[in-house]
């Protein structure tokens, strides 16, 4: 098995392409991430790149601890950066060797996937992870039952139509393999189904 951190870079190098090519109206659409449009999701996934481990101890403190709170605000301050430079964040080795304080490779990589499913996904383009990057992440957040995010399968049989990737027993959900992330991290998708939060 490739080792997940291998995907993360691909990952961000491909969804820096699709948005060096996109128009300006496009990084102001709205993405998945309820409230945050393209930019500021942007602005979130490349925050390792721009704080250290001080700034972002500050950033929390600041934030009474709340991790959301955190986000929230980095997200709204830096998404306002040149776009260019959000662009050459995202292609940043910093950004694709980082992992989270003890999410290790998988939560890089999980990192990367489902944000950038909230930006193709909302866009209507087709992922921008590897096919492999995508199923490694639904097979850990299928292991989790949805607890990571806060969503209810059960009773609930998840199918994705563009592979033979399947979980749980009960009412049928079928999605293509990203929107299936996109629902187990707790996300409304355009005109379609939603898991029930737990």
């Amino acid at each position: 098995m490739t080792d997940p951190q291998a995907w993360v870079a691909p990952t961000y190098e491909r969804l820096a392409d699709l948005l060096a090519a996109a128009t300006v109206a496009t990084w102001d659409a709205p993405s998945l991430c309820e409230k945050w449009l393209v930019r500021h999701v942007i602005a979130h996934v490349t925050m390792p790149v721009r704080l250290t481990p001080e700034q972002f101890g500050a950033e929390l403190a600041a934030a009474g601890g709340d991790f959301t709170v955190l986000s929230d605000t980095v997200a709204t301050r830096d998404a306002a950066l040149p776009l260019a430079d959000l662009l050459n964040q995202l292609r940043s080795p910093e950004l694709h060797a980082w992992q989270p304080p003890g999410g290790g490779a998988t939560g890089a990589l999980s990192h990367a996937v489902i944000h950038s499913l909230d930006v193709t996904i909302a866009l209507g383009r087709p992922a921008v992870a590897p096919p492999e990057a995508v199923t490694t992440v639904l097979d850990h957040l299928a292991a989790t039952n949805g607890t990571l995010f806060g969503v209810d399968v059960t009773g609930v049989r998840l199918e994705a139509t563009d592979t033979a990737w399947h979980t749980g027993h009960g009412q049928l959900v079928r999605a293509g393999s990203g929107a299936l992330v996109a629902l187990l991290s707790g996300r409304a998708l355009p005109d379609g189904p939603r898991l029930p939060r737990s």
